[in-house]
């Protein structure tokens, strides 16, 4: 069984934005529940009771998966040994700000796997400290963590940047952020899978040109239908895509993912 909370679900400039006074905004200073922090979150599952094999080693044990470090808290979150790994999407600052404290605690290192960014976030990679940043990791070439197998799939942004698809058994589980569309490879590549969940960047509502860096909604729908996904869950939400939803509803099967919220991808 896989469960994944929403650690934060903003995007760069999070909600509420300093200084703005629009209708989100406001609404998210009066009401924490509605606020937006660094997009990142926590792939847990239910370890299996099947014997240990090679490249497994957490197998048997119930595993917590941090996606992305853009939260500043991480070290006040997490205790030491909580976490079995990091997966970073990319390197800009907002997804990984939180790892420039963590990497100078004492106890036992976190493996750290991402993309192939040489240049990184300034001396992340030069001073690791206690993140052990494993070889970059490769486009469509399968890894164990445990009982889960993750794939990296590259997408569409300004650095190298990877998504992520999560098996566990016949579960799946994609997390697609930050993108502006999905490469073809990508598209292709998901679907020819069944029964998969999909978390996707979505930034902004529906736009009459096409965004430069992360999804707007319509983007975001052509996907939903293309993949046929069981559901499709917003992340990476700013403040307009935020007073765009005060007013409109979206298709079923499209869930708008909030700072806090959990799912569960059953047992199978």
């Amino acid at each position: 069984m896989m469960a994944l909370t929403f650690l934060g679900t903003g995007d760069v400039r999070q909600v509420p934005v300093y200084g703005c006074d629009c209708s989100a905004c406001v609404a998210a200073r009066a009401d924490e529940r509605l606020r937006r922090r660094p997009c990142s979150a926590l792939l847990e599952v239910q370890g299996s009771k099947g014997k240990k094999t090679k490249g497994q080693e957490f197998a048997g044990k119930n595993q917590r998966l941090l996606i992305d470090g853009g939260l500043t808290d991480l070290a006040e979150r997490f205790q030491p040994g909580d976490l079995q790994a990091i997966l970073l999407t990319h390197y800009h600052v907002d997804h990984v700000q939180g790892l420039f404290h963590l990497r100078w605690g004492l106890n036992d290192r976190i493996p750290v796997y991402g993309p192939d960014d040489r240049e990184g976030c300034a001396d992340l990679l030069k001073h690791p400290g206690l993140l052990d940043f494993r070889p970059p990791s490769e486009a469509f070439k399968a890894f164990r963590l445990g009982d889960v197998q993750v794939t990296p799939l590259p997408l569409n942004h300004s650095k190298p940047t990877f998504g992520y698809l999560f098996e566990c058994g016949r579960q799946r589980i994609a997390y697609l952020t930050d993108t502006v569309g999905l490469p073809q490879a990508t598209a292709d590549f998901l679907a020819s899978l069944t029964d998969l969940t999909l978390v996707i960047d979505c930034s902004h509502p529906p736009a009459s040109a096409p965004p430069r860096n992360h999804n707007d909604l319509n983007m975001v729908l052509d996907i939903h239908r293309q993949l046929q996904s069981k559901t499709t869950w917003l992340t990476h939400i700013s403040h307009e895509m935020d007073r765009w939803l005060q007013l409109h509803s979206l298709p079923d099967g499209v869930c708008v993912a909030q700072d806090g919220e959990s799912f569960i991808v059953g047992s199978g």
